[in-house]
C-alpha cells in the first residue's frame, strides 16, 4: 500500500508541477506582452502597465499555490526538516503576496474612480 502511495504522489506532484510552472509561463508571456504594448503602443499613464503587474501577480500567486500544494503532497508520506522547511517557506511567501496583491488592488480600486473622474472633465 505504501509503495503505490508513494508511485500515486510521485506523479501528482509531477503532474502539478507541470500545471505550476505553466501558469507562470503564460504569465510571463502576457506581461512581457503588456510591457510591450505599454512602451510602444498605448498610452503613457502607466494604468495599463499596473494592471498588468497586477495580473502577473495574480499567476505568480497560482503558481506558488500549486507550488504549496505539491509541497504538502511530497511531505505528507515522510517529511523530512527539509521538506517542512521548504513548505514554511513557500506558505510564508505566498500570504505576504497574497496580501500586498489584494492591498495594491484595492488601492488600485479606489484612484481608478478618481482617476477616470478627472479625465472625462473639461
Amino acid at each position: 500500500m505504501k509503495d503505490w502511495a508513494a508511485f500515486f504522489t510521485e506523479y501528482t506532484v509531477a503532474i502539478i508541477n507541470a500545471l505550476a510552472l505553466l501558469v507562470i509561463v503564460i504569465g510571463t508571456i502576457e506581461m512581457a506582452f503588456n510591457c510591450l504594448l505599454a512602451v510602444f503602443v498605448r498610452s503613457a499613464t502607466g494604468r495599463e502597465l499596473r494592471d498588468g503587474y497586477l495580473r502577473y501577480a495574480r499567476w505568480l500567486m497560482a503558481a506558488l499555490t500549486f507550488q504549496l500544494a505539491t509541497d504538502i503532497i511530497g511531505s505528507a508520506l515522510a517529511p523530512s526538516w527539509d521538506d517542512i522547511g521548504r513548505l514554511a517557506a513557500i506558505a510564508v511567501i505566498r500570504t505576504f503576496l497574497n496580501f500586498f496583491i489584494e492591498r495594491d488592488i484595492m488601492e488600485a480600486s479606489k484612484t481608478q474612480p478618481r482617476q477616470e473622474e478627472a479625465l472625462s472633465q473639461p
